[in-house]
């Protein structure tokens, strides 16, 4: 309580000696800390906020009594707020020998010795104290020594907050937070505040929505734009209509930022750069605003919660994941067993007609049987090529591995393309091979590498109806490099994300399995098969494509 204008005064008398009183104006001021100094013998233990030492240090009265303290041997444990704005002050009150520690938020400002009390309500900050409270009484005494005991044993030390300072190192906290404003704003700012890592659990598809009125989504994708691979940036939230939008702006703006569909749950995580993490219960589901949706929250940096929630957000992404994964793949069987079948029904048809026909019209016996042979190669692929999608699943591909020389193979395959090339009178590509000035010998399953081949081959064929198909091997440090170029029609954008998935295809011909058992051949060997457009032009077609891979190398 605060009396500017006049001096308040009770006295409390126990058998005559005790006494408690409520002093105004400087003189009073200094007669009772000067009466509070003197009779200290030993040890004094204060307690003041931020402003504590501006007020220590910067007025010379109280400084003259700092000297007499450290004269007489007087030692001091002094608990304040050390901050920046603070800190040389704090280095000025260390050269008196003071025993000094941090505490974050300190508002006491009191002194006790082993028999007095003295303590101001305010302070302002490099001015004298405007009043003090000062007592005797025992219990009074005892009691703030209690006080400051506790708060000795929460405070950090000295030189580790001047550290954390003067190194920008944040100081580990654990808060629960109850004010839903706070909450709220918290939410935000840990959102835009993501370096490289932010992982988000959103309860429902209206916290997305909230999240991008607030800016937070536009920041994500700048976020992911600017670090490229770099960054991780998941998000678990339940897709509906509401969001459906947002998460196909994130999708094609910052298609590295992962998106799993969740469910609607009473809670939200969020966790920034291994750094800080925030739960969040939800409170009203339905509203639009965040301050209004968000109930009791958990906010903390220290690196073993972090590493919990983070555990927990995991636990939660790889159930996600699953379930996911476990949809995609009942469509993608579904989706297998439907095309396989129809593409089987076509050459299948054509085999019985045209054996039917062939009884029936005798003199067209060669054209007839040619159309068979068509038909049963093209099911013989077909066939194959389903085998092998199944081995590669159940991840029972077997390699029979053998010493060849991949220059000589490569010649078989290209001399068996150019006499198709030569009997197709509709096109008019050339095939060229860069041979390498050495054979390279590889140790490889040669009937398999020699289908991955041909499946590239086959491929710039089927895009190129004219220009140049170039071959290039050649060993790179402990790889063979084997490169397929064309001048044809390129990858389609569309196409270019799910190249090696099944069933990616543009053609009119075939259902997009070659390039997935490719890569996965080449992969069984340990290798690795990319691909790439020719040109920098608005589509990125038309220059023509280049697919490439490698295989461990064997010299011999």
């Amino acid at each position: 309580m605060l009396y500017s204008y006049i001096l308040y005064l009770t006295t409390y008398r126990n058998n005559g000696s005790e006494t408690t009183e409520v002093l105004y104006s400087a003189e009073n001021v200094m007669n009772a800390l000067l009466q509070f100094l003197s009779k200290a013998n030993g040890r004094i233990d204060s307690c003041a906020d931020h402003k504590g030492p501006s007020v220590a240090i910067g007025v010379q009265e109280y400084k003259k009594l700092l000297f007499a303290l450290k004269t007489r041997g007087i030692k001091l444990r002094y608990i304040t707020e050390i901050t920046k704005e603070n800190v040389h002050y704090c280095k000025e009150l260390i050269k008196f020998e003071y025993d000094i520690r941090h505490l974050d938020g300190i508002k006491a400002n009191f002194s006790v010795s082993e028999t007095e009390y003295v303590a101001s309500t305010t302070l302002q900050e490099g001015q004298p104290v405007p009043q003090v409270i000062y007592s005797n009484v025992k219990d009074i005494v005892q009691q703030q020594k209690y006080v400051f005991d506790s708060f000795w044993n929460r405070a950090i030390p000295f030189e580790q907050r001047i550290r954390e300072i003067e190194e920008g190192i944040e100081r580990e906290f654990f808060e629960v937070i109850t004010n839903h404003e706070k909450a709220s704003q918290i939410v935000i700012d840990l959102a835009k505040s993501v370096k490289k890592e932010a992982l988000f659990f959103l309860p429902n598809d209206k916290s997305m929505v909230m999240m991008d009125r607030s800016g937070v989504i536009d920041y994500l994708i700048m976020v992911s734009q600017n670090s490229g691979t770099t960054s991780t940036i998941k998000i678990v939230c339940p897709i509906s209509e509401a969001n459906l939008d947002i998460v196909k702006r994130i999708s094609q703006k910052a298609p590295a930022i992962r998106i799993l569909n969740g469910y609607n749950c009473p809670y939200g995580m969020y966790i920034v750069d291994d750094e800080k993490a925030l739960r969040v219960e939800l409170r009203e589901p339905a509203t639009e605003k965040i301050s209004e949706a968000i109930g009791f929250s958990v906010y903390s940096n220290r690196k073993s919660t972090v590493d919990f929630f983070k555990f927990v957000y995991e636990l939660l992404w790889n159930e996600r994941a699953f379930n996911e994964e476990l949809k995609r793949s009942d469509k993608m069987q579904k989706d297998f067993i439907n095309i396989a079948s129809h593409e089987m029904k076509t050459p299948t048809q054509a085999i019985l007609g045209y054996s039917y026909l062939l009884k029936s019209h005798p003199e067209k016996r060669e054209e007839m049987i040619q159309a068979i042979q068509r038909n049963a190669i093209r099911l013989q692929k077909l066939t194959s090529d389903i085998l092998d999608v199944t081995r590669i699943e159940s991840q029972t591909l077997n390699l029979n591995k053998e010493q060849f020389n991949m220059t000589e193979l490569i010649l078989s395959i290209i001399e068996d393309y150019a006499s198709r090339i030569e009997n197709d009178s509709n096109s008019n590509v050339k095939l060229l091979y860069n041979r390498p000035k050495e054979d390279v010998i590889a140790e490889a399953d040669k009937a398999r590498i020699s289908q991955v081949i041909s499946n590239l081959l086959s491929n710039a064929l089927k895009f190129t109806r004219e220009g140049v198909i170039s071959i290039t091997s050649e060993k790179k440090d402990s790889q063979i490099v084997v490169s397929i170029k064309d001048t044809g029609t390129g990858i389609h954008p569309e196409i270019m994300p799910r190249l090696f998935s099944k069933f990616a295809t543009k053609s009119q011909s075939g259902i997009g399995l070659g390039l997935f058992i490719s890569k996965s051949i080449v992969e069984a060997h340990g290798g690795k098969m990319w691909a790439s457009n020719n040109d920098t032009n608005e589509e990125n077609r038309g220059g023509g494509a280049l697919f490439t891979f490698n295989l461990p190398l064997t010299i011999q």
